[in-house]
């Protein structure tokens, strides 16, 4: 049929290559024009209906394949076409313009922040054959022209108003010199904007320079513009499986900030360093070394809220609890290569092991999650260690199980350790020495004095000489504590009994001390009294202390409202103008007069409080942010 209507159109084909054949002329007065109208006529209907058809077939998605119709039909559609709870994927522009291995990684990894899983535990083959489905259905996606390339963000020189690092200043004392916010003007402070995360119990404090404010969430870094809270660009990754402790629940304290880069430590105890201007990543090195399967699994997870030390990031591991061998790394900023390596429980032969009397500790504990502090002037670091592991069962380490429950000062440089300080040798009871070693030059009993103060776990309150490590001062911060009758001229507890109260004194919670006031501030637990109670509910009361550094004496105190409940330790934020802002663990953010703790202002959130604020210029503004259940909240006048 079309062979003859191609003939009456004058192409030959059964001479191909040949030249073309011209039709007869056609006699005057016959029927041949109609015929060859007719002919014609039924060839173009023939073409059109063949294109109609074609147009119909492509138009039809592509059959899916199994994984498709099983991990994805039922939010995006069985048609792709999408649905209520999930986007279309056919005729996607952002999805168009996406190799199939790019696909294919997004699909492994997913987007938990956007609603995505992650299809890591598919087999390869099948990811792959999800990847052609989404190019094959996209294959005649009309594409946007690109857009314009993203304004270029300056990124200068530290300014007063700053907050660069997780405490605000290596010195580790939360105590800011902005002045804007005061005790005549805070009762007008106003919620100014919020920014949602997808976890319920943040932990974060965010960092702020140059317009810009960058928080976390589980395997979740934001950068948020300062002053609307409008995100700028995320960084997400899956929750890595199989780990344990904090790290399984998505525990994050924070980002650590140098030139234009963004530092951030992942679930799996990962840092990578992200840009600054777009999240994108550029280096990613593991803070373990690969070790022996002879040793077992060390459980290493990562929560930290890294610190830059010159041109090194510095960071610790959690996981005690669960079996690790315990360190402090630094890595160059530039290339994520390791710098040093400090271990905190010793192998045969290395200094310390004189006190694990039993067999070699392989993974022996001494967790290092808390952010640790930094003198430039020794060019010294103070690092936190936790518990030993067993943590309860001690009959296979006799000893005092250094470098566990310690203070540790180290050579910023090379690791090497100057000094160290045990608050509770051979601990029994989970009395993590991970509380913040505050920094504090200042007359101390007539002389000048480089201090390092610490309320610990264990119910006492240290005052240390912290180029010597030796004990100034100690005294309880409880009105009970059982464990230990004193501190001894040597610096060792006077034990009486090693499984007694209190466990969780104090904690991980950032706390402050005012120059002007002489007092250090910090949440406590009065655990010694009461009666026990079941999880999440903690024996005691919790207050808000002000104690002084000279005499130990608790100056004033404000108790709690609630129960105590269990992993709700929120921190302190001191100012100039003699304020003290914290959070109350079950609800509130308040601001409190630095010496004598009347309340100035309180804003009810109505969620647990297990995060530590910090404070911050940006426009000419003062604001202050603190994290509230699963929100980012930010106030200004």
């Amino acid at each position: 049929m079309l062979r003859g209507a191609q003939r009456d159109n004058g192409i030959d084909q059964s001479a191909p290559g040949g030249p073309p054949q011209t039709p007869p002329a056609p006699r005057s007065g016959g029927l041949q024009p109609r015929l060859f109208q007719m002919h014609g006529l039924r060839y173009c209907a023939a073409m059109i209906v063949s294109s109609l058809l074609l147009l119909m077939l492509s138009a039809q998605p592509a059959p899916p394949p199994a994984p498709y119709t099983v991990r994805c039909a039922g939010c995006h559609g069985d048609d792709a076409r999408g649905s209520a709870r999930a986007p279309g994927l056919v005729l996607n522009p952002r999805v168009a313009v996406q190799s199939i291995e790019r696909l294919r990684a997004y699909l492994e990894r997913g987007n938990p922040g956007a609603g995505m899983p992650a299809f890591a535990d598919l087999p390869a083959d099948d990811l792959l054959a999800l990847a052609r489905y989404l190019r094959r259905i996209n294959v005649e996606t009309i594409i946007p022209p690109p857009a314009a390339p993203a304004r270029a963000r300056a990124f200068g020189p530290p300014q007063p108003g700053d907050w660069r690092t997780y405490n605000g200043n290596d010195s580790a004392n939360r105590y800011s010199p902005l002045t804007q916010i005061t005790r005549a003007n805070v009762g007008s402070l106003k919620l100014k904007w919020v920014y949602p995360m997808p976890h319920f119990g943040l932990e974060v404090t965010p960092l702020a320079a140059d317009g810009m404010v960058y928080v976390t969430g589980p395997n979740q870094v934001v950068a948020l513009e300062a002053e609307t809270g409008r995100a700028s660009w995320t960084y997400s990754r899956p929750p890595t499986p199989g780990l344990v402790d904090d790290a399984q629940l998505g525990t994050n304290r924070g980002v650590a900030l140098r030139g234009d880069t963004v530092y951030f430590v992942t679930d799996n105890a990962h840092l990578i360093a992200l840009d600054r201007a777009t999240g994108a990543l550029r280096w990613e090195t593991p803070l373990a070394p690969e070790a022996p399967p002879s040793e077992g699994r060390h459980n290493y997870g990562g929560t930290i809220a890294p610190l830059v030390v010159r041109d090194m990031v510095v960071a610790g591991v959690s996981g005690a609890d669960a079996a690790i061998r315990g360190f402090v790394a630094a890595f160059n900023a530039d290339t994520g290569a390791l710098v040093w390596r400090r271990w905190t429980v010793p192998r045969r032969g290395e200094r310390g092991i004189e006190t694990w009397q039993g067999a070699e500790p392989i993974r022996g504990g001494g967790s290092t999650w808390l952010t640790g502090s930094y003198d430039p002037s020794s060019d010294t670091l103070y690092w936190a260690t936790g518990n030993p592991w067993p943590g309860h069962d001690d009959r296979d380490r006799p000893g005092d199980n250094l470098y566990t429950n310690c203070v540790l000062a180290l050579d910023a440089a090379t690791g090497e350790l100057k000094w160290h300080y045990q608050f509770t040798p051979h601990d029994v009871a989970d009395r993590d020495a991970t509380e913040p070693n505050v920094l504090v030059d200042r007359i101390y009993r007539g002389k000048p004095a480089k201090l390092l103060l610490h309320a610990d776990r264990n119910g006492f309150f240290y005052v240390l000489d912290r180029t010597t490590g030796a004990v100034l001062f100690a005294k309880p911060f409880l009105r009970r504590v059982d464990w230990a009758s004193g501190i001894g001229t040597d610096g060792r507890p006077i034990v009486t009994n090693p499984r007694g109260c209190p466990v969780d004194a104090a904690n991980w919670s950032s706390t402050a001390f005012s120059p002007e006031t002489g007092l250090y501030y910090f949440l406590a637990l009065e655990e010694c009294t009461g009666k026990p109670t079941g999880y999440p509910d903690q024996t005691g009361q919790r207050f808000l202390r002000a104690v002084n550094i000279e005499t130990g004496e608790i100056a004033w105190e404000v108790p709690q409202p609630g129960p105590a409940r269990a992993k709700t330790w929120s921190g302190v934020l001191a100012t100039a103008t003699g304020l003290l802002f914290y959070g109350q663990p079950n609800g509130g953010f308040v601001a409190l007069d630095q010496r004598d703790g009347k309340t100035m202002w309180q804003f009810p959130t109505n969620v647990r409080m297990k995060a530590s604020p910090m404070t911050f210029t940006a426009g000419g503004q003062q604001y202050v942010v603190v994290a509230a259940g699963p929100n980012i909240l930010c106030f200004g006048l």
